[in-house]
């Protein structure tokens, strides 16, 4: 044991005195609080400094007025459709609105022509503005109050409480939702980014003939251990120090920048109630069981994988003859990221309750569940077998490492895999 540990202090001490690391380190940090600064800062000057779109209105129908706003100022053109729309192209003008004689019952044939593609934006608003305009005129034609209907539109704040533990507690789906998804994409990106690394060390090592040497004095399983516990190291200190150093300077954006936050924002913000209601919410989210849940399956994943990556490295002299055995081991991490999308819409589904036990998937599915609440023996079922999860892919993973990483030059398939694991030492 005291050799494995040495490894790990020869692969901690080796990784973290680079100044790749150094700079990683610094520089991650950085770049997403400037991002954060930077979209800001082009959101709130692009909505002070635009200017309202210009949009030509031929209108067939006759009395189809539509108010001009921020966004829009609508210009009334005369004559056919083909000149209206020559017109169009000579100007320099955002669009040309084609309002057709329609039936109120069901308006149909507007059109939008411009001379690029419109966004979803676009559409939408745009969508709207005709939408009100039809809405006044069956107002006007079924002599409806305008008041009456006013009164009549309800707005309702449904509260979400959990009952299932011993108190009761209020919760958010679109927090959950949030914390679901960001903690487990960060999972998916851990296990890519350190166990690559894993699998890079190996290749290098195996290709400098220094693994011929290093096996002289400790077994492969040793040496193959303390890799893997090694960069599970520097990955778990370098992400804390990224945790604290892009929580202070994204806080210090946007502290800078809350100063130009549209004036709506500002209002609903200084709302007491709406400010209460969210301290609630954030006050009931289980901070702590989550940051503990992510260390754990950070690690237990990141062990998992990173046997299988160094598998991989210890049976292959370059990184292109290991494309072929990476596709495998990449599938369960892309099934976990595509399945978040029912995993937060549905939590305690089937497909979501599988993901989460299942150890090749469970890393980035429970940490899509845990915001909204998984009873306990879930939980407690999904670690253990992701515990002997690792401790299978770590003892398969031993079996070809002990031979792969003496070898050299061999063309290796699934085949040859098959048959270094099943050598005898």
């Amino acid at each position: 044991m005291s050799k494995t540990l040495l490894i790990i202090q020869r692969e901690f001490l080796s990784r973290v005195k680079k100044k790749s690391f150094l700079i990683a380190t610094i520089v991650v940090p950085l770049i997403f609080p400037a991002l954060i600064g930077g979209i800001t800062y082009m959101m709130v000057k692009e909505e002070k400094d635009a200017k309202a779109k210009v949009v030509h209105v031929l209108d067939e129908e006759g009395s189809f007025n539509v108010e001009n706003s921020d966004k829009y100022e609508f210009i009334k053109v005369s004559g056919d459709l083909e000149s209206a729309k020559t017109a169009f192209r000579e100007s320099d003008d955002y669009g040309l609105l084609y309002v057709p004689k329609f039936d109120i019952e069901n308006p149909e044939g507007f059109t939008l022509y411009a001379k690029s593609n419109p966004n979803f934006s676009v559409i939408g608003s745009l969508e709207k503005e005709v939408e009100q305009v039809i809405k006044d005129k069956k107002l006007r034609e079924y002599n409806i109050d305008q008041q009456v209907l006013d009164k009549l539109k309800t707005n309702i704040s449904l509260r979400s409480v959990n009952i299932s533990e011993k108190q009761e507690k209020e919760s958010d789906a679109g927090i959950s939702f949030g914390i679901g998804y960001v903690t487990g994409f960060l999972i998916y990106i851990f296990m890519f980014a350190y166990g690559g690394q894993v699998m890079q060390g190996v290749m290098e090592e195996k290709s400098n003939k220094i693994v011929e040497v290093i096996v002289s004095t400790v077994k492969p399983f040793q040496l193959m251990l303390g890799k893997i516990l090694g960069v599970a190291s520097v990955g778990f200190f370098q992400v804390i120090i990224w945790v604290v150093l892009i929580g202070v300077l994204s806080s210090m954006v946007l502290g800078f920048f809350g100063l130009e936050v549209p004036q709506g924002s500002v209002e609903q913000a200084g709302d007491p109630e709406k400010a209460d209601e969210m301290l609630r919410l954030l006050a009931n989210i289980p901070f702590t069981k989550i940051v503990l849940t992510f260390i754990f399956y950070f690690i237990g994943g990141y062990l998992l994988y990173g046997a299988l990556f160094a598998a991989v490295g210890s049976a292959v002299d370059s990184p292109s003859e290991a494309q072929q055995f990476m596709f495998p081991i990449m599938i369960p991490l892309i099934a976990g990221i595509i399945g978040m999308g029912s995993i937060i819409n549905n939590p305690d589904g089937n497909l979501s309750f599988w993901l989460s036990i299942i150890p090749f998937t469970s890393p980035i599915a429970m940490m899509g569940r845990i915001g909204f609440g998984v009873p306990v023996w879930q939980l407690a079922l999904s670690m253990a077998l992701l515990v002997l999860g690792f401790i299978f892919t770590t003892w398969i993973a031993g079996r070809i490492y002990r031979v792969g990483i003496l070898m050299h030059g061999v063309k290796v398939n699934y085949k040859t895999l098959a048959k270094w694991f099943m050598m005898k030492n």
